[in-house]
């Protein structure tokens, strides 16, 4: 997901997405772990997806903070 995907959601559906996103990570850490994930860069690229939206998060934090 792009970060002006994220930007255009509200810190509720952003914070959604972020319990989605950890939810599909655990799924990939479970299946690599049973040897049924093909795709293993998948796992790499929802974690840096957490991080992107827990930064957009951040920043609409701040934003209404100040």
């Amino acid at each position: 997901m792009k970060a002006h995907e994220l930007r255009a959601l509200t810190r509720e559906e952003v914070a959604r997405k972020i319990d989605d996103l950890y939810q599909e990570w655990f799924n990939l850490r479970f299946r690599v772990a049973t040897r049924q994930l093909t795709d293993t860069s998948r796992s790499r690229q929802v974690r840096r997806d957490i991080a992107r939206a827990k930064t957009i998060l951040r920043e609409l934090e701040r934003k209404v903070e100040g």
